[in-house]
C-alpha cells in the first residue's frame, strides 16, 4: 500500500516513524511550509511557550532530558522536532511547499492533487494538518490602514522593531498574555484592548539546572517515572476535572484562580477589569506567573472600551480616545474549524466534505468521516484538543489507525471508514455528555460548534485510552 501524509507538524513526524516501524516504506509527508514543526513553525512570537509540560509534551520514544524549562519555549520545541525528524529519517521522505489543493477518491485510491500542479495517488490518506495554523482576521473598520507594521501573531514579522516602540495587542488569549509578559520590559508604552477578561492559573516557568537535565540523562528509569507521574497528575486533576463542570477538580481550580486574581492585583478597579463573569476554564485555562505583574507596569494598560475602528495612527475606541501606536499585534485566533480545509475533499461517489461538514465538523471517535474511505484524521473534530497533550493523543491515534490499516494489508477489505450509523450513534452521545462539561457553563469560545456545543472530547481520559485500544470494528464500514 502506499501512503501520503499531509502535513509535517508534530503528528505528520509521528506518523512516518510509526508507519516505518509498522513495516510500511511506501509513504510521502507533504509539507505546506519550507520545514518541519507545525504550529511551532508558524507562530514565533515573543514569549512563546508550551502550556503542558515539556516532559509530558514529548514523543513516548523520544524523551528529551535537556528540555531548559518546565514549559518550553516554541523555538526549543520546533528543535526538538527537526532532531526527532532528522534522527528517524523522516526528513528524506517530506516533499516542502507542497499543498494539498485537492483529494479526489476514486477508483478505489486517493488522487491528490497539489497548488504547485504536482499529482500523487495514495491507497491510504493521514491527515496531520493541526488546527492551530489559519488565522483569524479580525473584520475591524480600517485595519488596512494602519501606518506602522500590522500583522497576526502567527506571522510575526520580526523586521519590526519593537523594543521602545508603543506596541498594541489586540486579544486576551493565551497568546496575548504571553506575549504581554514578554513585551512590557522592552517597550515604551504597551496597549492590551480586552474584550474578555481571562481566568489565570498561577505557573511558574521555572528553568532546570544543569545539575537536574545531568540527573534526566543519568537515571532514564528515574526520568520515565517522573514523567508518568506528571502525566497522571495532569490527567487525574485537569483532564479529568474539565469533562465534569460539577467535579471536586473544578471547584479547586476555580478556588486557585480567584486567589490568583485577589493577590497579585493590588488595583481594586484593574482587578475587576481583568476578572471573567464565567467559570473558569469555560475558556481554554491560561498558566503564566508573569502577566499579571507585567499588566500592572507602569508603561502597561489594559483597555477595555470597545474598538471602533483602526486608523493611520493607531486604534480608536468607543470612548473616542485614540490610542496611538508604532505596532499593532493581532492576537485573536484561529479559524479552528478548519481541519482539512481549505482543500477540497471529495469522498465516495463524489460526496463532498464541504457539504457533509455544512453544519460543523464531525468525525466517529474524531479519526474516520463516513463514505470517505482510507482517510484518517489526527487530531480531527471531536478531538481532546482542549484537555489532553496533543502528543500522547496523535500516538494513540496512531495505533487505532494502523490496526484499521491491518484490515486492508490482511486483504479483509479495500475500503474502510466509519459506518453512517456509528457516526450517529456517537455524536447523540457526544453532544450529550459535553453539555455536562467546563465549557458549556456560559461562555463564548473557540471550543464551541456553530450550536454551541462543545466540539471537544467531552469524556475521560480512561474513556479516549480504551476507544483507542482496539478498533470496534462492527462501527466501519468494510468493502471489497
Amino acid at each position: 500500500m502506499r501512503f501520503v501524509v499531509i502535513g509535517a507538524g508534530m503528528a505528520g513526524v509521528l506518523s512516518g516513524i510509526r508507519l516505518r516501524q509498522a513495516g510500511y516504506e511506501d509513504w510521502t509527508i507533504y509539507e505546506k511550509g519550507d520545514s518541519v514543526g507545525g504550529t511551532w513553525r508558524e507562530n514565533t512570537y515573543p514569549g512563546l511557550s508550551c502550556d503542558v509540560p515539556s516532559h509530558i509534551y514529548s514523543y513516548a520514544f523520544e524523551p528529551n532530558p535537556d528540555w531548559s524549562h518546565r514549559f518550553a519555549p516554541g523555538a526549543e520545541i520546533r528543535a526538538y522536532f527537526e532532531g526527532v525528524a532528522r534522527k528517524y529519517g523522516v526528513l528524506p521522505q517530506i516533499r516542502f511547499k507542497e499543498e494539498v489543493e485537492r483529494l479526489e477518491f476514486r477508483g478505489g485510491r486517493w488522487q491528490i492533487a497539489f497548488k504547485s500542479g504536482r499529482r500523487d495517488e495514495a491507497d491510504v490518506v493521514i491527515a496531520a494538518t493541526g488546527v492551530l495554523h489559519h488565522p483569524m482576521i479580525p473584520d475591524i473598520e480600517g485595519l488596512e490602514s494602519f501606518a506602522g507594521a500590522c500583522f497576526p501573531r502567527a506571522r510575526w514579522d520580526h523586521s519590526a522593531a519593537v523594543d521602545g516602540k508603543r506596541v498594541g495587542v489586540i486579544g486576551t488569549g493565551s497568546t496575548a498574555i504571553q506575549i504581554t509578559s514578554a513585551l512590557v520590559p522592552r517597550v515604551r508604552k504597551f496597549s492590551l484592548f480586552q474584550r474578555t477578561p481571562q481566568w489565570i492559573a498561577p505557573q511558574e516557568n521555572a528553568a532546570f539546572t544543569e545539575a537536574e537535565k545531568a540527573g534526566f540523562r543519568g537515571d532514564r528509569a528515574g526520568f520515565r517515572k517522573m514523567a508518568d507521574e506528571l502525566t497522571r497528575n495532569f490527567h487525574e486533576t485537569f483532564s479529568n476535572g474539565v469533562v465534569d463542570a460539577k467535579s471536586e477538580q473544578m471547584k479547586n481550580l476555580e478556588a486557585i484562580c480567584r486567589a490568583n486574581l485577589e493577590s497579585s492585583v493590588a488595583d481594586p478597579v484593574l482587578r475587576e477589569k481583568l476578572r471573567p463573569n464565567y467559570r473558569a476554564a469555560c475558556k481554554r485555562l491560561i498558566m503564566s506567573g508573569d502577566f499579571y505583574p507585567a499588566i500592572q507596569q507602569p508603561n502597561a494598560e489594559l483597555v477595555t472600551d470597545a474598538i471602533e475602528r483602526i486608523e493611520p495612527r493607531g486604534v480608536r475606541t468607543k470612548d473616542g480616545r485614540l490610542h496611538e501606536l508604532d505596532v499593532l499585534v493581532l492576537a485573536t485566533g484561529f479559524r479552528v474549524d478548519q481541519f482539512l480545509r481549505p482543500m477540497r475533499v471529495l469522498g465516495r461517489d463524489g460526496v463532498d466534505l464541504e457539504d457533509v461538514w455544512k453544519h460543523r465538523p464531525d468525525a466517529y471517535l474524531s479519526i474516520s468521516i463516513p463514505n470517505f474511505p482510507n482517510l484518517f484524521m489526527l487530531n480531527g473534530p471531536n478531538g481532546p484538543v482542549g484537555n489532553f497533550s496533543l502528543i500522547t493523543i496523535a500516538d494513540m491515534q496512531l495505533h487505532y489507525v494502523l490496526q484499521l490499516v491491518e484490515e486492508l494489508r490482511a486483504g479483509r477489505g479495500r475500503e474502510i471508514s466509519a459506518s453512517e450509523s456509528a457516526m450517529a450513534r456517537f455524536s447523540e452521545e457526544f453532544d450529550r455528555a459535553a453539555r455536562n462539561t467546563i465549557w458549556a457553563t456560559g461562555c463564548k469560545s473557540w471550543y464551541l460548534d456553530s450550536r454551541g456545543v462543545p466540539a471537544v472530547w467531552p469524556f475521560t481520559y480512561q474513556r479516549f485510552t480504551e476507544e483507542m485500544a482496539k478498533p470496534d470494528l462492527a462501527a466501519y464500514d468494510l468493502r471489497g
